[in-house]
């Protein structure tokens, strides 16, 4: 399913490029456990930056809109490939280092990263709007696998046998196709109607109430502080 398929790419790439850039950057400002844990707050920052894109072209958005903004977005990431950061943005040594470790991943990873971190809602989106009553949340475990094949993939297979040319011509030519293949998605669902995804069963449910939605902040904040915590430990 070609759905599947590219929200399978674009978690891995997603997942995969988060260990490749610190480890990149980390000999330009030592220091493993702080370039680390600002990396963590670079990258879950824009994750929550992708996903509010994903709403907010959801709902504001119509279909042909949608595919026009997102080919627009999407071309202008394959401008900045590939994402190997330049010798220019090496510190000098006198630099406060976590703004510095910040703007090199804004400029370097930035709007590839804010894209694919938006792929899996809003692909899904697209997907129950040209399938109403299919069942779309099929493609988020896709999206976790893929996310954990990366994780774990990264430093048993990546690492030890690619260089650091080599993973960044890889992965920029895997967002290419990425991209591409998005496109085509995009334009394919653009003439389909917004009604027609909501022609499904009116909803039973209540909708969430503040409590819920408490509890989720909640859950999701120890679930960053467990990962920060552990991932620092390590490091």
């Amino acid at each position: 399913m070609i759905y599947a398929a590219t929200i399978f790419l674009s978690s891995f790439l997603l997942f995969m490029v988060q260990p490749l850039i610190a480890r990149l950057i980390l000999p330009w400002f030592g220091g493993t456990a702080a370039v680390w844990t600002t990396c963590l707050l670079f990258f879950q920052t824009l994750l929550l930056a992708g996903y509010a894109y994903a709403h907010a072209a959801n709902a504001k958005l119509d279909p042909r809109r949608q595919a026009v903004v997102h080919t627009g977005l999407l071309a202008l990431a394959l401008a900045t490939l590939p994402i190997a950061p330049s010798d220019g943005w090496k510190p000098l040594g006198t630099e406060e280092p976590i703004s510095t470790i910040l703007q090199v991943l804004s400029v370097t990873v930035g709007l590839p990263y804010l894209l694919l971190a938006s792929t899996s809602p809003l692909l899904q989106a697209w997907f129950a709007r040209a399938r109403p009553g299919a069942d779309p949340y099929r493609l988020f475990a896709v999206s976790n696998l893929a996310s954990l094949l990366a994780l774990v993939g990264y430093p048993l297979v990546v690492e030890p046998f690619l260089g650091n040319r080599e993973q960044v011509v890889w992965w920029s030519i895997l967002f290419g196709v990425f991209a591409v293949v998005c496109v085509a998605l995009a334009w394919s669902v653009s003439s389909v109607s917004s009604l027609k995804a909501n022609s499904l069963e009116e909803e039973t449910t209540p909708p969430p109430s503040r409590a819920d939605y408490l509890l989720w902040l909640v859950l999701s904040a120890t679930g960053s502080v467990l990962l920060l915590a552990v991932t620092n430990h390590v490091t």
